[in-house]
Formats: structure tokens, sequence, C-alpha cells
């Protein structure tokens, strides 16, 4: 491999450990600030953004985050083993926690198993 390619390489590993680093610091930052959860409990801005921006390390900790977010999660919320069984409901709060979700490509890329036409999906946690 010639120099100019190893260079790129170090450079590309050197931005990505940048990037994960800052998204670090933001979800920090984020976690002490409330109950991410507005008046009429819809998710704020930041429960979406940390969604967006949990490190792909930690599956469980997601999960956990986000079904303490999840509107009538008694209903529309079950874990069998390691797998997630989810339903929005078509309440657009869960709706825009999907959307979140679906932004932590990594996350979403690992444990999606299954979604259908009707607001379900089915996730498999990750360690």
């Amino acid at each position: 491999m010639n120099q100019e390619i190893k260079r790129q390489i170090k450079q590309m590993w050197f931005e990505i450990y940048q990037k994960w680093a800052e998204d670090k610091k933001t979800v920090e930052a984020l976690l002490v600030n409330e109950d991410f959860l507005d008046e009429d409990g819809y998710p704020t801005e930041d429960a979406l953004t940390i969604i967006e921006l949990w490190p792909s390390f930690d599956s469980p900790g997601w999960f956990e985050f986000i079904r303490d977010r999840w509107h009538l999660a008694s209903w529309g919320w079950s874990k069998v083993g390691s797998e997630y069984h989810i339903s929005t409901g078509g309440w657009s709060g869960n709706e825009s926690i999907i959307a979140a979700m679906q932004n932590n490509w990594t996350l979403w890329s690992i444990c999606w198993v299954q979604s259908n036409r009707s607001g379900h999906y089915i996730f498999k946690e990750r360690e």
C-alpha cells in the first residue's frame, strides 16, 4: 500500500474518532438537562438528538433511554430475550423517536430486524 493511501486512511480514522468524541460530549452535556419530554409528553429536541448521537457500542443503553420516553410503553413496547417489539401506535411523538433512531445509522443497521407498515418494529439488542 502506498504512503498516500496510508495517510488518507489515518486521516479518515482520525476524523471518525474526532466526530465520535464530539458526539459523546454532546450527549453527556444533554443528559444532565431534563427529563426529555415536553409538557404534552412529546420527546424534546434534546431527547431526539441524544437518540441520534447515542454511541454504537451501547445498544442496551440506547433502548433503555428510548423506552423511558416511549408514549404508552406499557402497550407498545415489549422485550423478549434480546428482542424488542415496538409499536408506535400512530402517535407522532413515537414516530419522531423512530425517525431519530433511523438517523443513528450505525445502531439502526446493527439492531433493526423488521418493520411493518402498521408502525411495528422489531429490533435485536447487540452487545
